[in-house]
């Protein structure tokens, strides 16, 4: 199972949304942009989807920017899923129109993985994220000359 890149973006830019939230920042789309290697415009849409669904808040002006309307622990990687991608994670997964027994047990499969994946999607949130990102810039080795 693979994930798109729009959501693989859309959840380096939260990462960086959470890392702001306890000092109570707005974040640029250029500050943005610029700690994640995203295209600018590609992220004003991401930003603005994330917007409209509520996830994210924006003010205009020198101190506006982006911030999150919630605490990260209450936001999970499902919510942005749902919020980026319209809740898909398997478009093959709807067995109504299914009419073959081998096609039905297929998609019986294709059910069982959409539930796990929601599941564990479920299960992280952005404070999760953010948690394991510190962790890993603590742990990697430093290299003196």
């Amino acid at each position: 199972m693979q994930f798109s890149s729009k959501y693989e973006y859309t959840l380096l830019a939260l990462l960086e949304l959470t890392s702001a939230y306890p000092k109570g920042e707005f974040l640029h789309i250029r500050q943005i942009a610029a700690l994640q290697n995203i295209p600018s415009r590609y992220l004003e849409q991401i930003l603005a989807t994330l917007r409209n669904g509520g996830l994210i808040k924006s003010t205009r002006g020198s101190k506006g920017g982006y911030i999150l309307t919630r605490e990260p622990s209450q936001i999970t990687l499902l919510d942005a899923f749902n919020c980026i991608e319209g809740g898909s994670v398997l478009a093959n997964a709807d067995t109504s129109n299914q009419t073959t027994k081998d096609r039905k047990v297929i998609q019986a499969f294709y059910l069982e993985a959409y539930q796990a994946v929601n599941a564990v999607l479920n299960k992280y949130t952005l404070q999760d994220l953010y948690e394991q990102r510190e962790h890993q810039n603590q742990v990697e080795p430093m290299y003196y000359i």
